[in-house]
């Protein structure tokens, strides 16, 4: 088993180990067990779980919900709410190091947040480019990879590739972990499986992907209240998040109208259980300076910067409350400035840059004023790529100078609707963009598939005739077409 998917696999034993003993505090009302839980833990053993079966679940409760007219409103009529059941079994071992345990990342532990508690220590380095060497062996990040503080303090996240010679990064739109609403419900009833909800072929990319991100469109948390102005408030159960690492999420991102639905501690909470369980996320924080900054991943000794950020709500005293200097937030970008600076600053300090952006009008096909006017200037500020969500549908591909611009990716595994969606897949190498490729798919009775034939077929005629400027061959692979 190589070096990489025993890191995942380790991830996910960690996060059902996370789910077991949430499930049990809550059973014992153990606020205190819980503390101690936190801080007597052993410096980083807090990854996660991939693909083992999830607890069973307790007995459903009724639901009354209905899908509404809205691209937002993923209810369902008449679907069964997940009961409080019991955990499935934990895995065994703890994790040596915060991020990578320390299997030839040089990469140690991180802090710990959440419930005050906090950890430390340190990863034990391999060998190899990747692996904190001195650099010696021709390698350019590894005297950096070499100081485990050093990368805590940038946001560094070592990484190895399936390939030497390619990194691989797929991603997708929005899902949603609510239980009081159809996709989740639906998995419950349907086992608790991710299998049961996601074809093989889509979990094949997922997780075969060197680093995969997703949008986490709602808070974790069982407190606070709904914000009392917004129709469709989301909140999903703390232990719900290991189901990133089963569907094989590296990072998150949290700039969304949706990150606040419950209150600023909805948002703290989020940002409690995301660091406990060791899954990075960019695009909210406790303050603007860490809800701005990117994650760096180095990969191949490619270094790749991701930043995370929301143009909505489009007003000036929004429910999903922007960071501040001192508060707590999502990384807001109505106002553009602070994104262009931190993009001009990630270019100077990584080999390509992505910007994961929350814009565009719901449910619209075409690209909105706000998106035309922000895709130039992220590019011109050093976006190498620049992907986009928010509508819940697809809407086109385009180019922004020599940058791809994939202007909204749908849902991924948001609402019972049947929509047409998306995968993309991103390969680089030393030189760069190598590839991008969209992979049609299909979001239909709380299931995503990637079709094949006639389907599509159906799906990439559709975006050829919405993506003028753009070819988009039978592998769905992009380039920028030639000028007339």
């Amino acid at each position: 088993m190589g070096t990489r998917k025993r890191r995942k696999k380790k991830k996910r034993n960690n996060a059902k180990i996370f789910l077991l003993t949430f499930l049990l505090t809550v059973a014992a009302g153990g606020v205190l067990l819980l503390g101690v839980w936190a801080a007597g833990k052993p410096a980083g053993s807090v990854l996660t779980a991939w693909r083992e079966k999830p607890g069973e679940n307790g007995a459903a409760a009724a639901s009354s919900g209905q899908d509404g007219a809205s691209a937002e409103d993923p209810r369902t009529s008449g679907a069964a709410a997940l009961g409080d059941g019991t955990g499935g079994e934990g895995g065994n071992g703890t994790a040596a190091s915060g991020y990578g345990a320390g299997e030839a990342s040089g990469y140690g532990a991180g802090e710990v947040s959440g419930n005050g508690a906090a950890a430390s220590g340190s990863g034990t380095a391999g060998n190899g480019t990747a692996d904190g060497g001195d650099g010696g062996d021709g390698s350019r990040y590894g005297a950096l990879l070499a100081d485990p503080e050093l990368c805590r303090e940038q946001n560094i996240h070592p990484m190895e590739a399936a390939d030497p010679e390619e990194v691989s990064l797929v991603f997708a739109g929005d899902i949603l972990f609510d239980d009081r609403y159809a996709v989740m419900t639906t998995l419950q009833q349907r086992g608790g499986r991710l299998e049961s909800c996601f074809s093989g072929e889509v979990l094949d990319v997922t997780r075969g992907a060197d680093i995969f991100m997703v949008n986490n469109e709602f808070p974790y948390t069982d407190r606070g209240e709904p914000m009392p102005d917004k129709k469709f408030t989301f909140r999903a159960k703390p232990a719900y998040a290991f189901y990133l690492f089963d569907m094989g999420a590296d990072v998150v991102s949290l700039a969304n109208n949706h990150a606040h639905d419950y209150g600023q501690i909805s948002l703290t909470d989020t940002l409690d259980t995301l660091a406990n369980l060791g899954m990075p996320w960019v695009g909210a924080g406790r303050n603007l300076e860490e809800a701005s900054r990117p994650i760096y991943f180095i990969i191949n000794d490619i270094r790749i910067a991701i930043l995370s950020a929301t143009q909505i709500e489009r007003m000036d005293n929004p429910s999903t409350k922007g960071a501040t200097e001192t508060e707590p937030g999502v990384f807001r970008c109505l106002n553009i400035t602070r994104l262009l600076q931190e993009i001009e600053e990630a270019k100077q300090n990584s080999d390509f840059v992505i910007v994961y952006v929350h814009w565009g009008t719901e449910n619209m096909v075409e690209v909105d004023w706000a998106q035309a006017e922000q895709g130039p200037q992220i590019a011109q500020a050093g976006a190498d790529l620049i992907i986009g969500d928010h509508p819940h549908i697809l809407q086109p591909i385009g180019y922004c100078g020599d940058v791809p611009v994939v202007y909204s990716l749908g849902n991924f595994w948001f609402n019972s609707k049947t929509l047409d969606t998306c995968l993309i897949r991103v390969k680089l190498d030393q030189n760069g963009l190598k590839s991008l490729q969209f992979l049609p798919g299909i979001q239909k009775d709380c299931a995503v598939s990637l079709p094949d034939g006639e389907e599509k077929e159906r799906i990439l005629s559709y975006m050829r005739s919405i993506s003028p400027g753009v070819s988009i061959d039978a592998a769905g692979f992009v380039t920028k077409a030639p000028e007339a």
